[in-house]
């Protein structure tokens, strides 16, 4: 079957997406391999109407809403070929399965390269986070950590200074200059030069962050802005380009949410360096009906 929309990843972006092409009465596929990038956070929060949910229960919500809709459809598969085929494109998944569409919208997401500190990995989405707005206000009030992973840790460590009281762990990534420490100060943020050697948790439900020196910090929580990757090769397949963003490459979009692949739009973390829920879902809003407009207008 040929589709008018495929979308490229199942998650906040993707779905958002797809409904729009389905309310449209389009035949829509969506091709998810299961793999959100929030799949390691407890809860959700600062998403309109649905705080503090688990990310798995809104997908599920969201999918269930979606295939209520007749033309859609829904596959597991990981997209790992992507190619022009016509007037349209064609994804091959991991499974061997041929999907063909004259739209596409990859909503493939990136994939967090974390620091290399021993104990990091297993609190990642726990005690270890990345964005304030999502997990702040749970963990405010008292001590907390930034770790390092460039010069911009000390705009995340002046930030999250409004949650609670903040130590700046370089872990030998940086050296602040004397205007960045008069910044630190200005927000009463600590700074500790020494590496961290490695996170473990405390018993009172934060971490415990061993320095190299033998000595320990107590922290409520651990905050940093690792780099990250795009999740998927089928961008580059497509021959999108991309722009540098903040913390890694992201998929060149214009005003509409079009790559530079006429046809192929893209949403989500993969297409802007802020992530969130709520802009994610904006975005791939924007995208499925610009891709819509287009099967309509050319």
């Amino acid at each position: 079957m040929q589709y008018d929309l495929i979308v490229v990843g199942g998650s906040f972006a993707g779905l958002s997406a797809a409904i729009q092409a389905a309310r449209a009465r389009r035949n829509v596929l969506v091709i998810d391999a299961g793999q959100p990038r929030n799949r390691f956070a407890e809860h959700s929060h600062g998403f309109l109407g649905q705080d503090g949910r688990t990310p798995g229960a809104i997908l599920d919500d969201a999918k269930r809403q979606l295939m209520a809709y007749p033309t859609a459809k829904l596959v597991a598969g990981l997209a790992d070929r992507a190619a022009a085929a016509g007037a349209g494109f064609e994804i091959t998944t991991d499974r061997g399965e041929t999907f063909g569409a004259a739209r596409l919208v990859l909503a493939t997401g990136v994939r967090d390269i974390l620091p290399d500190v021993p104990g990091l990995a297993e609190h990642w989405g726990k005690n270890v986070l990345h964005c304030p707005y999502c997990h702040g206000y749970e963990v405010a009030g008292g001590p907390l950590g930034v770790l390092a992973t460039g010069p911009m840790s000390v705009h995340q460590a002046q930030l999250i200074a409004d949650w609670g009281d903040v130590t700046l762990f370089a872990n030998g990534m940086f050296e602040p200059d004397a205007e960045q420490m008069l910044e630190l100060e200005r927000r009463k943020v600590r700074f500790e030069p020494t590496g961290v050697a490695e996170l473990e948790k405390d018993g009172s439900g934060g971490l415990n962050v061993s320095l190299e020196d033998g000595r320990k910090a107590g922290v409520k929580a651990l905050f940093t802005a690792p780099r990250n990757t795009m999740a998927s090769p089928v961008a580059e397949q497509l021959g999108c380009s991309f722009t540098e963003g903040l913390l890694g490459p992201v998929i060149t979009v214009d005003d509409r949410q079009q790559t530079t692949v006429p046809g192929v739009y893209a949403a989500g973390d993969a297409a802007r360096s802020m992530h969130n829920i709520a802009f994610a879902v904006s975005g791939g809003a924007f995208a499925g009906i610009c891709a819509h407009q287009s099967l309509v207008f050319g």
